[in-house]
């Protein structure tokens, strides 16, 4: 068996324990954690997907994160900054949302974090990184491929969203 999750409902209230893959396969929801990084500076981390792997290959984010597994909070399940940047900071949930997802929908916890340590990204999960500020990430988005459900989850950014005029 591979990593559980939680399959939740629209509420995000548990209905179960499922197969990570068995949900996505499924549509079943369940809940994902991610957390947008910032340096002291105030601009965005945004990263490129190596070109080798299963899920948007060689598509931009801005979000690091990953499934919330049994048992474990959003806030948890953020610290993904440690397995993915090689960084610890303190997480701040943002907000959540019901996110109909481009494979699959789930329940999504959107964190902010200030890092300040320097990056080491794995390369089997990020093949190019820099931090942008709002200009810079506004043109990055019209020009630059990126995951479709960070920019939903963009849209929705309560600090970020309206500045960045994101169009879908």
């Amino acid at each position: 068996m591979g990593e559980l999750v939680e399959q939740v409902d629209e509420q995000d209230r548990v209905a179960g324990v499922i197969d990570r893959d068995e949900a996505i396969r499924e549509g079943r929801p369940h809940r994902v954690a991610t957390t947008v990084c910032r340096d002291p500076r105030g601009r965005v981390l945004v990263y490129r997907r190596p070109e080798h792997v299963s899920r948007f290959p060689g598509h931009h984010d801005w979000l690091i994160g990953g499934a919330v597994e049994v048992g474990e909070s959003y806030e948890e399940a953020a610290r993904e900054l440690a397995e993915e940047l090689g960084v610890r900071a303190r997480v701040r949930l943002v907000f959540t949302f019901f996110c109909h997802g481009a494979i699959s929908p789930y329940w999504l916890g959107v964190h902010e974090a200030v890092v300040t340590e320097p990056l080491t990204p794995d390369p089997s999960e990020i093949a190019w990184h820099g931090w942008l500020g709002e200009a810079e990430l506004r043109e990055a988005l019209r020009t630059w491929l990126f995951v479709p459900d960070g920019l939903d989850a963009l849209r929705r950014h309560p600090d970020l969203g309206p500045r960045t005029a994101v169009t879908p």
